[in-house]
């Protein structure tokens, strides 16, 4: 307590230092706080919201995050998947384990099967990430989805940067980064009219760092090729690229085992290991704080075809 003196009365004040301050939360509390309130926010607004769930870690926290926003309850929305037919196997048996375990629907859009009926054509390089723009768009607009969860982070690609949490698609489901709505205060605008929906982005402000210290924080289970392994592997393009049938050395390419890992898991064909001896998540948690390249950058092939290759992708309706 202080005192101070007037000429009628002494009167004693409490000092602010004496106050109790406030319990803070940690970081990692702050960005699943922001991420919970921002679904919650989706789901009260929008009719029919979805989340895009290939399996890959992005994807697990996302719904993790979904599975703590309603807890006790089931989540609310069915989960999304563009199936390229070049996913690694391990990653589609744990899609299917988890969305048997927490008993949600699963939309499946096919790449394979838009090309089987001529509606897409395979690409000269083999690569089909870029093929999946139009089966996800048919996938929203056929089963009239309006709002679509990602787990785009701002730190993995500058067109990705360029984003608002909510992210207005017009009626052909184009992204015009000309037009991006203020954010301001948290509030976060969802109007759109007939034919459009929006993106949401509740992990935008999330670093590759913090998905990996939340997964060890919560205990949150991988695909196993997240961690390193032995794998039959060939160079190429400055990357270590896995031996699958969608995933073949040219006869200069020598074919080598080697102890890698996966830090992002898309497109066989085009997406690269990295050499670690990280077997655990805390182990992953040291590689990932010591890296100056980011996931995308050191290990994904789309992304170097130009230096607008993800731009020009989201302009045309890619995540």
């Amino acid at each position: 307590m202080s005192t101070y003196t007037t000429e009628e009365s002494t009167v004693e004040v409490a000092a602010a230092v004496d106050a109790p301050s406030a319990e803070r939360l940690s970081s990692l509390d702050t960005l699943e706080s922001e991420a919970i309130h921002i679904i919650r926010e989706v789901v009260a607004e929008f009719e029919k919201p979805a989340l895009l769930f290939s399996g890959g870690k992005d994807s697990v926290v996302m719904l993790h995050l979904a599975t703590k926003a309603f807890w006790p309850g089931k989540v609310p929305f069915p989960v999304l998947h563009v199936d390229t037919g070049h996913n690694f196997p391990e990653v589609i048996d744990f899609r299917d384990r988890t969305v048997e375990r927490l008993g949600l629907k699963l939309v499946v859009g096919s790449v394979q099967e838009f090309i089987d009926r001529g509606e897409l054509a395979e690409r000269a390089d083999g690569t089909r990430n870029p093929l999946q723009t139009v089966p996800l768009l048919d996938a929203i607009q056929r089963n009239k989805f309006d709002a679509v969860f990602g787990g785009g982070r701002r730190d993995e690609d500058k067109a990705r940067a360029k984003e608002r949490i909510l992210s207005l698609r017009d009626e052909f489901g184009q992204w015009d980064p000309r037009n991006q709505r203020p954010e301001l205060w948290n509030l976060y605008n969802g109007r759109h009219t007939v034919g459009q929906h929006v993106r949401a982005f509740p992990i935008s402000n999330w670093t590759e760092l913090d998905i990996w210290r939340y997964i060890e924080r919560e205990n949150i289970e991988l695909p196993s090729l997240y961690y390193a392994h032995e794998r039959e592997v060939f160079a190429r393009d400055g990357m270590w690229r896995a031996v699958g049938d969608v995933s073949q050395p040219l006869p200069n390419e020598d074919v080598i085992t080697k102890l890698v890992r996966y830090r992002t898991v898309g497109d066989m064909s085009c997406t690269g290991a990295v050499e670690s001896d990280a077997r655990t998540v805390a182990d992953v948690v040291v590689e990932v704080a010591a890296s100056t390249l980011t996931e995308r950058g050191a290990t994904r092939a789309d992304d170097r075809i130009s230096e607008a290759a993800m731009e020009d992708r989201k302009k045309d309706g890619y995540f």
